[in-house]
């Protein structure tokens, strides 16, 4: 006898989250290869930009291991849009500096990021977006805030700053 899958009771949010938020990863990645960069990239040099950060705290932002920050930042380097450099608060640490290609390039990717967001909410009527914008936001400040203590890992998701 074949036993019966049990009666679904609330909507699947875990699968609408997923979804959408891997097809918006996917376009964002997309956009951004046009201008030669990833979603990374893109990460590190706005918020390079923003203040003096270490490659640390850059990592920590963009929820990023010591090896792919390293391996971004190299490529940010051979791009000529960021440069390890050390840090004018405490001279035994490195920061990310982006130059002036890079900031060029950040306002372009930024634009672009922009631009998939908008694209995405353009599904929803304008009251509906600024609606869904502010629950989504409660819910990321509220009960799904922090992540709960799971006996097996989970990915944890980019921090936002």
């Amino acid at each position: 006898m074949t036993a019966m899958a049990p009666s679904r009771t609330e909507p699947d949010l875990s699968y609408l989250l997923d979804h959408t938020s891997h097809v918006l990863r996917t376009r964002m990645a997309a956009a951004l290869a046009e201008i030669d960069l990833t979603p990374r990239m893109h990460c590190v040099l706005v918020h390079a930009l923003e203040e003096e950060r270490t490659q640390i705290q850059l990592a920590e932002i963009g929820d990023m291991d010591k090896t792919t920050m390293v391996s971004t930042v190299d490529a940010l380097e051979k791009s000529g849009l960021a440069e390890r450099r050390p840090s004018s608060k405490d001279r035994r640490a490195r920061i990310i500096a982006v130059t002036e290609e890079g900031a060029r390039v950040a306002r372009a990717s930024q634009d672009i990021v922009d631009r998939v967001h908008r694209e995405a909410l353009e599904e929803l009527a304008p009251q509906e977006r600024e609606l869904f914008v502010g629950l989504m936001n409660r819910l990321a400040t509220g009960r799904l805030g922090t992540p709960a203590e799971a006996p097996q890992g989970a990915r944890r998701p980019r921090q936002r700053n």
